[in-house]
């Protein structure tokens, strides 16, 4: 299948080495030709170009561009593709933008990889990113079930784990694991700095280890991709923002009351719940 992958990052990069591994023929697309470069040489790719018409011939193509940039970038490239292409992205909000895409385009099914690292660009490309993670794919009642059994197929031969869900309630449930956890962690990272004792922030800073490392990791991560969350999702990350400082705030009183056995079953409760979410 000629799969075409326009965005050459570290979701671009890592999808054109697992579906060459599986025989495809990868097309990719970028704004810069050094990433071009450099995915003909890490392999990623079959052949790369700034140019989009490339994409003409393309079956599918993943749209893995920011996601300020998904939908002007659907804007042109639909201009070069035979009807029967079918389009898919990748970006972590999904109602504004299977809204706006599927107005332009029939044959288009939303997507979301939960996969990364903390690197970025075509350089951080890895082998096998998606195996044993979600991967959310999100159409709705127009969308063709003949779009959505091929990237069915080609999210299996990642090793995704697929899930289907509404687009507004990927947007939900990524406000409450994801987008809300790169602003507590960026406010983490604002309140130590901020701290008003320069000594105690140098001891901090030295001091600081697995504990910091751990919960401070997505608020120092790309902050256009922060942006965009809360610009494109924004009424469930504060629904969500709403919900965090309500317990927040709860426990602050506890401790101000010296209430430490319930501020114990808190978190009791907190221990008891966190296997839900984290999966071995």
């Amino acid at each position: 299948m000629n799969i075409g992958i326009v965005g050459l990052g570290l979701i671009g990069g890592s999808l054109g080495l697992d579906l060459r591994s599986h025989g495809h023929y990868v097309i990719g697309v970028s704004r810069r030709a050094s990433s071009c470069q450099t995915a003909m040489a890490i392999g990623s790719v079959d052949e790369a170009s700034v140019d989009l018409s490339v994409l003409a011939i393309a079956e599918v193509v993943f749209i893995c561009t920011p996601l300020g940039i998904i939908v002007p970038t659907v804007e042109q490239l639909i201009t070069f593709l035979p009807a029967t292409t079918v389009l898919t992205d990748v970006g972590s909000v999904k109602l504004p933008i299977v809204q706006a895409v599927s107005s332009l385009w029939h044959n288009f099914i939303g997507g979301h990889p939960m996969a990364g690292t903390a690197e970025s660009g075509i350089e951080a490309a890895l082998r096998n990113l998606f195996v044993e993670n979600p991967y959310v794919l999100t159409p709705t009642l127009t969308t063709p079930k003949s779009a959505i059994t091929v990237v069915e197929g080609l999210v299996q031969q990642l090793g995704s784990n697929i899930y289907f869900c509404a687009p507004e309630q990927h947007d939900k449930a990524v406000s409450w694991i994801s987008h809300l956890p790169v602003m507590v962690s960026a406010s983490l990272i604002a309140a130590c700095v901020d701290n008003g004792d320069l000594e105690v922030l140098q001891l901090a800073q030295n001091l600081a280890s697995s504990g910091f490392k751990d919960t401070s990791r997505v608020g120092g991560g790309n902050p256009e991709l922060g942006v965009m969350m809360a610009k494109y999702n924004r009424d469930a990350l504060l629904d969500s923002l709403q919900g965090y400082r309500n317990n927040l705030n709860q426990i602050i009183d506890l401790i101000e009351c010296e209430n430490w056995d319930k501020l114990e079953e808190m978190l009791q409760f907190s221990q008891s719940n966190r296997p839900g979410f984290i999966k071995d």
